[in-house]
């Protein structure tokens, strides 16, 4: 299979950018360049928002990405019109509209190499959008081939603003069993936190869920309260309830007991080496 690579710093990952990963890793194998934090210093004239293993983390958790390596240059840029850093097997140079150069245009001219521009029209809506249940995971597995192994678990939140931590939370939660996450519909967030909340809507929080290669089914919640997976819950009959200690509550301990369903408290605990990550400090309330 042929290696598409993209360049860039991916700092502040958002869906665009994963909108874009996904469609560049249909072209082929897909190989991120991902450049250093002096890079996106000397590229944007100012530090990264997030620092180079923690975008890095992120860009590996997903599922469309088949490679990250970090650089200290853009062999792109035309600086240095070098092969340098490229795996041998290179197809195709993939960029998003927004970061088409004549430099890069010009580097892929020069080196008989495929250049691959997606649009605003290319990257527009969330695939597998359809409401809630086993459709929503279009992205990740068809529904014809969808089957939840033993030990199953299931997961719980807004996932506003995806972060690192949400990231290792579901890599912890996914030890456990196929994981399931299912992410609050827009009017309990709006329930539970208030005006303004989610910042994000839930096509595009699940979106962004089943991005992550931890999680094996992405759903949004149809219920009410703190208890609004619950027929989510009825309906994959997972095996245990999992949520970290934001996310434990009484009368998600009263439903498990009440159920038969193992409940699991993860302390909040980010990835070795990388800082504690807040949604609410992420998106500024």
């Amino acid at each position: 299979m042929t290696t598409i690579v993209v360049i860039g710093g991916f700092d502040n990952l958002r869906s665009r950018h994963v909108r874009f990963l996904e469609e560049a890793s249909k072209l082929g194998n897909l190989h991120v360049l991902l450049w250093s934090d002096e890079l996106v210093r000397r590229t944007t004239g100012q530090p990264p928002k997030f620092p180079q293993a923690e975008r890095r983390y992120l860009v590996e958790a997903i599922r469309y990405v088949d490679q990250v390596s970090l650089v200290d240059e853009d062999p792109s840029t035309g600086s240095g019109q070098a092969l340098t850093g490229l795996p041998p097997d290179l197809s195709a140079l993939a960029v998003d509209e927004a970061d088409d150069t004549a430099a890069r245009r010009a580097f892929c001219a020069a080196h008989g190499i495929t250049y691959h521009v997606f649009t605003a029209a290319d990257l527009a809506g969330f695939p597998g959008d359809q409401g809630s249940g086993i459709r929503d995971q279009e992205p990740v597995l068809r529904p014809s081939s969808f089957v939840l192994r033993r030990p199953s678990v299931i997961v719980t939140g807004c996932y506003d603003w995806l972060h690192s931590g949400h990231v290792r939370f579901f890599e912890e939660a996914s030890s456990y069993g196929d994981l399931i996450v299912a992410a609050g519909n827009d009017a309990n967030v709006r329930n539970l936190k208030g005006e303004g909340h989610p910042l994000q809507t839930q096509a595009e929080r699940r979106y962004m869920i089943a991005a992550i290669r931890y999680v094996t089914l992405a759903v949004v919640t149809s219920g009410w309260g703190w208890l609004d997976a619950e027929p989510e819950i009825a309906r994959f009959k997972p095996d245990i309830y999992l949520v970290n200690e934001d996310g434990d509550k009484p009368e998600k301990r009263a439903y498990c007991e009440a159920h038969g369903l193992q409940y699991v408290v993860l302390k909040r605990t980010p990835k070795a080496g990388l800082p504690q990550r807040s949604s609410t400090d992420l998106r500024g309330f």
